[in-house]
């Protein structure tokens, strides 16, 4: 299972708990309360276990790709026709600015990380 994943199903399983805790704190249901609460506890901290491994893992991809010696703006013809650029250009790696990568790079337009220039 991949993180977003992982990451939805533990935040579909926060909301039944929240929705059933809201129940029993309507009926005063004292034990169900603290077994909600407690539940509610341990996925948060799951939650930001898993946040904090999708962070590592995103800062780590744009850490081997900051590696690579050339990196440029791709124009709107290079982007219009990709296949036949990274076909020309061994090892390009394209980083759109709206990806998480791009994001965690800062980048503000699509740029191409190659070990040469291109």
């Amino acid at each position: 299972m991949n993180l977003n994943q992982e990451l939805q199903n533990l935040n579909n399983r926060m909301d039944k708990c929240q929705r059933k805790l809201a129940a029993a704190i309507q009926r005063d249901d004292k034990v169900i309360m603290k077994q909600f609460k407690d539940e509610l506890q341990k996925l948060k901290k799951k939650v930001q276990n898993v946040k904090h491994r999708q962070s590592a893992e995103v800062s780590s991809k744009s850490k081997d790709v900051k590696s690579l010696a050339f990196n440029r703006v791709l124009t709107k013809a290079e982007q219009a026709d990709m296949g036949k650029l990274k076909k020309s250009v061994k090892g390009l790696v394209v980083v759109h600015p709206m990806t998480a990568v791009g994001r965690g790079m800062g980048l503000k337009e699509v740029t191409g990380f190659a070990p040469k220039p291109f």
